[in-house]
This record gives C-alpha cells, structure tokens and sequence, in this order.
C-alpha cells in the first residue's frame, strides 16, 4: 500500500511538472493558423504594397494583439505571440479578424479591402485557427471618358 502511495504521488509530481513547463514555453497568449483567400480574391489580395493585418479583439471588440504582414502570399501561415500583444488582460473569450488593404489603416474598411474572420471564438492559446478572407467591398473603378476635370464640367 505504501508503494502505491509513493507511486501516486510522484506520478503527480511528474504530471504538475509537465503542465508547468508546457504553460511556461506557451505563455500566456500564443495563437497560431492560417488565414486563407478565396481564388477569385487572391490576385487583389496579393498585389504590390498590400498588408495584411491580423487582429485579435476581445469580447467587447477592442483590439487585444496585432500582427501585420506586408506583401503577403496566400495561404499565410501566421503566429502571434505576447510581443504582438497591446493589452495587459486577457480576459474571455477572443475573435480574430484579418484585413487586406493597401492603405494601412486598420478598422475602416474601404473599396477594395478584404476582409474576414473566424468563425468561432478561440482561447488565448489556440492552435491551427484557420481564418478566410472572403469578403471584399469591390474593386476600386477609376473614372473613364472624363474629359476636362470637375470644375470645366461642373461650370457648363
């Protein structure tokens, strides 16, 4: 009896020691995945000068990490880690969102951004989350058969 005993107790010794050392290698916030486009967006997703902005938001939709990527190439392969954090808590549950646009600025989406999200919501130490940028406000369309400008046309 008293060999089962130790056995037991050293078993769990062993089994706190693995936990602690596998939550100290991931830290606190460790996300990892793949963000996707659909074939119809990838030749606007991958052209010159875009970002892709990986964003990680809380429950009340505030921004919690950020990662970006210039010029990216699809599927993209991503990691973030307690460097990308902006935030001190993370508390709940998280969403993670990705925009693709040449202007850089994250939260107003403009003609010819991409943009998506996960489905699900996902733990601060989620593994394998596949995000898929699948929605677009269009292509920018430049004016044509404009002769003169606005004001020798707006005068008549």
């Amino acid at each position: 009896m008293k060999k089962i005993l130790i056995a037991a107790a050293v078993a769990s010794v062993i089994a706190c020691a693995f936990c602690l050392a596998r939550s100290v290698s991931e830290g606190r916030f460790n996300i990892s995945g793949t963000v996707t486009v659909p074939d119809r967006l990838v030749r606007m997703a991958e052209s010159d000068n875009n970002s892709c902005a990986i964003i990680v938001k809380n429950e009340a939709d505030v921004p919690v990490a950020i990662k970006r990527v210039v010029n990216p190439k699809f599927p993209l392969a991503f990691s973030m880690g307690e460097e990308d954090l902006l935030a001190e808590s993370l508390d709940g549950a998280l969403k993670l969102e990705v925009q693709i646009n040449n202007h850089g600025q994250l939260g107003l989406i403009k003609q010819g951004d991409i943009f998506g999200s996960s489905e699900e919501m996902i733990k601060p130490n989620a593994k394998n989350v596949l995000v898929q940028a699948d929605k677009t406000m269009g292509r920018v369309q430049l004016a044509r058969n404009v002769k003169g400008n606005f004001f020798r046309t707006a005068a008549r």
